[in-house]
């Protein structure tokens, strides 16, 4: 799947309400629903079960579940060979556990920006601005 076809579907979320654990184009969905529903949509099947999770991704146990199962299930990039389609990582704090995901959607240059399931927006196209830049966890591509 090219990366153009991944982020063509990924703008067809824009607009999804954010609802907590849920993956369902139009209906509703969080970060981790955008990146399950467009695999969905793309690929069929997910490679395993989504369990249950809580909006802290147990931060306060210090797992970092979210980049345990990235790293296990994508394809680990350098940012320098990230591109639309691939999929990035947050921190929300500095220190704090890798729990967002959003897909980038335009190329690193003049304009970068990625799309995202964000808690009170929904799914969104952002710019991806130097303080959404600084709190990258890394890059992943789609196997």
């Amino acid at each position: 799947m090219s990366g153009q076809e991944i982020v063509a579907e990924a703008r067809r979320w824009i607009g999804t309400p954010f609802v907590h654990q849920a993956s369902c184009r139009g209906a509703g969905c969080d970060c981790l629903g955008l990146v399950t529903g467009v695999w969905r949509a793309l690929y069929g099947e997910l490679p395993e079960h989504v369990p249950p999770y809580t909006p802290d991704w147990s931060e306060a146990a210090r797992e970092e579940t979210l980049l345990v199962a990235a790293r296990r299930l994508l394809v680990e990039l350098d940012g320098a060979a990230a591109g639309p389609g691939d999929v990035i990582l947050f921190r929300m704090r500095e220190g704090a556990i890798a729990k967002h995901l959003g897909i980038l959607s335009g190329a690193a240059g003049a304009a970068p920006a990625f799309i995202h399931a964000y808690s009170g927006h929904g799914v969104l196209e952002s710019p991806l601005s130097a303080p959404w830049h600084r709190r990258i966890v890394g890059f992943f591509r789609f196997p």
